[in-house]
């Protein structure tokens, strides 16, 4: 039988679909209304070129999903951050004992898109007040987490962060972590763009394309349809 769709049959999201549409079809799986406009942001640059953001909120299927849809995002990748070279692998990650997280590598163009823009739409499609978990994806490998790449980042998450604590945006206290990017690692090549080859998986219709669905319904201005490569 094919390698991928061996890994694909032991994923544990897979294997535990039936309680996961059990415990969604009562909780869902965390996309939220639009918060509000980062009171910290950087204006967007003169000239256009590329950085780098690094986001991890539950499964990296439906955060690839969401910012390949965003307008100004040059390139997505879904991967593994926080954790080591030689760990960043699925059947490893999956073990929760590497300190990787599920992430999702996005290239933005800063004269497009800002990166405060960026992180109001994290946090509009993910729940940032549940510690180590997303819906019934439990483990640290789905934590939420901003992994930045500069002091600048630092500044603008965090000063976000406190903006919405001090506004009450969410029920519960934020518990995003703010950490340096230790090195980001590519996921399995069957995990690229998975949601859009795959959009009758059950998985992806319940947990994910709701996430799609609050990006063009509360950003109707930076959505763009993906097809892929």
């Amino acid at each position: 039988m094919d390698a991928t769709k061996v890994n694909l049959m032991l994923n544990p999201r897979t294997i535990f679909l039936p309680l996961i549409l059990t415990v969604t079809a009562a909780t869902g799986c965390s996309a939220h209304a639009t918060i509000p406009v980062p009171t910290t942001d950087v204006p967007l640059a003169a000239h256009s070129g590329k950085q780098v953001a690094i986001f991890a909120g539950g499964c990296f299927w439906g955060q690839q999903a969401v910012f390949e849809r965003v307008k100004g995002v040059v390139a997505t990748t879904a991967g593994y951050d926080g954790g080591t070279a030689d760990t960043a692998t699925y059947d490893q990650v999956s073990s929760e004992a590497t300190q990787h997280a599920e992430s999702v590598k996005v290239v933005f163009d800063p004269a497009k898109i800002s990166y405060g823009t960026l992180l109001r739409i994290f946090f509009s499609v993910h729940d940032p007040t549940t510690l180590n978990r997303q819906g019934n994806d439990v483990g640290t490998s789905y934590r939420s987490a901003i992994f930045i790449t500069n002091d600048e980042q630092r500044r603008i998450a965090a000063a976000y962060i406190a903006q919405l604590n001090a506004a009450k945006a969410f029920p519960h206290a934020i518990v995003t972590q703010v950490v340096p990017d230790k090195g980001f690692y590519d996921a399995e090549s069957y995990h690229q763009d998975y949601a859009l080859h795959n959009p009758g998986d059950p998985y992806i219709m319940v947990c994910d394309r709701p996430k799609i669905d609050t990006l063009k319904k509360e950003f109707p201005n930076l959505y763009v349809e993906y097809h892929g490569k």
